[in-house]
């Protein structure tokens, strides 16, 4: 069994090949989180990029650049003309093959993969195994800063891949299926780090985003189905995902579009979101 959709990953030796395309794009992703009192504060990873990248690779700031900043909370989705100024701005065209990956967390990788599908751009991969499979092959790095030069992008939103509360909260309700992406602990409200308040949206189940890769690679197609159809995730009509806020989710998104769920969506707020808000419930325990 292969993934459903394979196109979506590159390897290291895939993307060697083609590393001097003039059409390819290829970013460093990279954020640093710092834990507080009430959930995290973000770091753009610009400094590691500086120290040692992919040859021919920019850097992506996903905190400050592709973000809401004003929003009060971390990372938070932005304007989809804010979006693609940004995707543009960073050299990224409707035509070019994007190429994604990190110095920290693949997560970041997948969630400017998110962002990118969101706004439209249907042609980006994220290098699986990340940096540390690059590095650990042999191949040749860089330093200092390298970008492109600014391109234009023209969205075509695709808004589903995202959520809000109000979708969130239907979905304790509806025939739906409702993913914590945060780590077992986390979900059962039994760590001493938490979002504001302890606990799990109601009816939502656990797929930690760790448990979905190995090295920093995905699991293969085989093991990757066991874990995410053990909680529905692969069948369910429809797959919302969440987690601290709208990074972790996205690794579990990505690994559902490898496998074929195209419906998925993302709560953007997150963890961060739902528990600032006394209103909403919280469960504790094992159960959703």
């Amino acid at each position: 069994m292969s993934y459903n959709h394979p196109e979506y990953l590159i390897s290291i030796d895939e993307l060697a090949e083609q590393i001097n395309d003039a059409s390819l794009r290829v970013f460093d992703t990279s954020v640093l989180l710092h834990a507080t009192d009430q959930g995290y504060t973000s770091e753009p990873g610009r400094a590691r990029y500086l120290e040692e990248h992919i040859p021919g690779a920019a850097f992506i700031n996903l905190t400050e650049d592709w973000s809401d900043t004003t929003s009060g909370l971390n990372n938070t989705l932005p304007g989809i003309a804010a979006l693609s100024q940004a995707i543009g701005n960073d050299g990224i065209g409707n035509d070019h093959l994007v190429v994604l990956y990190s110095s920290s967390h693949l997560m970041w990788a997948t969630r400017a993969w998110w962002l990118l599908r969101y706004a439209g751009h249907t042609n980006v991969r994220v290098l699986n195994g990340n940096l540390a499979a690059w590095i650990d092959a042999g191949l040749p790095t860089r330093s200092d800063a390298e970008r492109y030069p600014a391109a234009q992008f023209t969205p075509s939103p695709r808004r589903d891949l995202f959520v809000n509360t109000e979708e969130m909260t239907r979905g304790m309700q509806d025939a739906v299926c409702t993913i914590n992406a945060l780590s077992p602990a986390l979900y059962a409200g039994t760590g001493d780090f938490y979002y504001g308040r302890r606990g799990h949206i109601p009816g939502s189940r656990s797929v930690y985003f760790a448990d979905i890769l190995q090295n920093e690679f995905f699991l293969p197609a085989p093991e990757l189905k066991a874990v995410l159809e053990a909680q529905g995730m692969l069948s369910a009509p429809r797959t919302l995902i969440y987690c601290g806020g709208g990074i972790a989710a996205t690794l579990d998104g990505f690994a559902c579009m490898l496998l074929g769920q195209e419906n998925v969506g993302v709560y953007d707020g997150s963890m961060s979101e739902w528990a600032a808000d006394d209103a909403l419930p919280l469960t504790l325990g094992d159960a959703p």
